[in-house]
């Protein structure tokens, strides 16, 4: 099914069951709309989707295969049915699928659950609820009707864990649409074009007050959990965003692999721009006249200081920064690097310093000497090279630090394959993990507490040193 008609026709059916009146044209407009609007509009540029359901059998799934039926492409969870699995486990993707539910009609869907286990505790339950059923509700002294659920059990909620809005279901026996995204510790999820969740597991407290260990789960099966109720479910699809492999095999220089796009043609500065701004939020503040202007300058010095020899992206060590043209959200990134010995560079993501680049075989204190005794090696200790490359040096409240020295000599080729993903991090250098979901901080920020923008520049760093870059490549990753 075509998920863009299906979401023209999901809007105009919300629109019809919630007629708007003369004083509701004049509100402001749903923002839960408009984020499931700008969701979905990324989404449209993924490649990759894979059906998971073939609309004829349960082929690729396993469990419950006799209550689990298929009539008329649609899979149909009878009522005592139980859980119903993919054979292949998952750990990052963008999941849509429609469902239809009865009156109080009740499901779940398991996400990075091992097999055998409850999803709401080894794994998580995003809920799949009828929530304004008649089975969930009380009624009062004065014979009103209350619901009895608690909000982290109504539809779309992380069960026990955290709730999700409410009023974006269709009517009982009508079709819904929902997307949900989940990579690394973000979780999202949209409902008939609306998101009703938005989280990130790693700063979650679980709101029953239990122990749910499968938060901290980086993969697993995808379950439809029966809960003794029918429903149906079709147009199931995924698109599978696991971590790439951290380095590139037999890959010519400069063509990106599948999935990617390359930042970087081999053959002139298409695509990048001049650093309009050293400090980001001034930057950002810039508008029309002052933006251009700036911009045009900053385009002129980096032609003067940047250039492309024999495929490489070079530059002298004498100008500024080098920028993507685009800005960049959630992400995967391959960069290869070299730098003469001494050198100092590293790479800004979200326009914010940086995943340190410099010469672990350095030790040279900040006059220039080299140490000659212990004292003056303590001192160059602290100036972090001989750490390695792919630490977040500007962090205050995280760790700065590589998990290890993965570097080759000055003069060689590196390669980072790096992740963004929200506010985290992982890093891999030369094959090796040197960042692992660490949390990049605001750098533009006294305080460092200040989220980072949602999306940015990448840049690659000046810091007076000559530098050589190549094989630039994107994927980017929803949100």
């Amino acid at each position: 099914m075509n998920f863009q008609l299906a979401l023209v026709g999901t809007t105009i059916s919300f629109l019809l069951a919630h007629p708007l009146s003369a004083q509701d044209t004049k509100a402001k407009p749903d923002g839960n709309i408009q984020a499931g609007a700008a969701t979905l509009s990324r989404l449209e540029s993924v490649k990759n989707w894979k059906a998971l359901f073939n609309g004829k059998d349960l082929d690729g799934w396993q469990g419950d295969t006799e209550k689990y039926i298929v009539e008329d492409g649609v899979l149909i969870c009878q009522k005592g049915a139980k859980i119903l699995e993919t054979q292949k486990q998952y750990s990052d993707f963008a999941f849509q699928f429609q469902f239809k539910l009865t009156e109080s009609g009740n499901n779940g869907l398991g996400i990075r659950v091992p097999s055998g286990k409850n999803a709401a505790y080894a794994g998580m339950e995003l809920q799949i609820l009828d929530d304004s059923g008649q089975r969930y509700q009380l009624e009062t002294r004065d014979g009103k009707k209350i619901s009895w659920l608690k909000p982290w059990q109504v539809h779309g909620s992380i069960y026990g864990v955290f709730p999700a809005k409410t009023g974006y279901l269709n009517p009982v026996g009508e079709w819904n649409d929902q997307t949900v995204i989940c990579i690394e510790d973000h979780v999202k999820v949209v409902l008939n074009g609306a998101v009703i969740l938005d989280t990130y597991l790693d700063k979650l407290t679980p709101v029953d007050g239990r122990s749910h260990p499968g938060l901290a789960s980086r993969t697993g099966h995808i379950q439809f959990c029966g809960h003794n109720d029918h429903v149906e479910f079709k147009d199931i699809r995924i698109a599978d965003f696991a971590p790439s492999a951290p380095i590139l095999k037999n890959n010519p220089d400069n063509t990106p692999p599948k999935g990617f796009t390359a930042l970087f043609n081999g053959k002139d500065l298409d695509g990048w721009k001049g650093l309009a701004h050293k400090n980001a939020n001034e930057r950002r503040a810039l508008k029309g006249k002052a933006l251009s202007d700036a911009q045009a300058v900053a385009d002129k010095v980096m032609l003067e200081h940047w250039s492309v020899v024999e495929g490489v992206l070079t530059y002298d060590g004498k100008g500024q920064s080098l920028c993507t043209s685009k800005d960049y959200g959630d992400f995967e990134f391959y960069v290869d690097w070299k730098i003469p010995p001494g050198a100092d560079s590293g790479i800004y993501l979200r326009g914010t310093p940086q995943i340190q680049i410099w010469d672990p075989w350095d030790a040279r204190t900040k006059d220039g000497l080299i140490p000659a005794d212990s004292e003056g090696w303590v001192t160059a200790y602290r100036t972090g090279r001989n750490l390695g490359s792919g630490g977040l040096w500007n962090n205050r409240r995280a760790s700065n630090r590589p998990l290890t020295n993965a570097d080759k000599k000055p003069g060689e080729w590196n390669t980072f394959l790096i992740r963004m993903v929200g506010e985290q991090v992982s890093i891999w250098l030369n094959g090796k993990l040197v960042a692992d979901r660490t949390v990049l901080e605001n750098y533009w920020d006294k305080s460092r507490i200040t989220p980072l923008p949602r999306a940015d520049q990448i840049e690659l760093q000046h810091h007076g040193s000559e530098l050589f870059f190549k094989n630039l490549y994107i994927r980017e990753l929803p949100y």
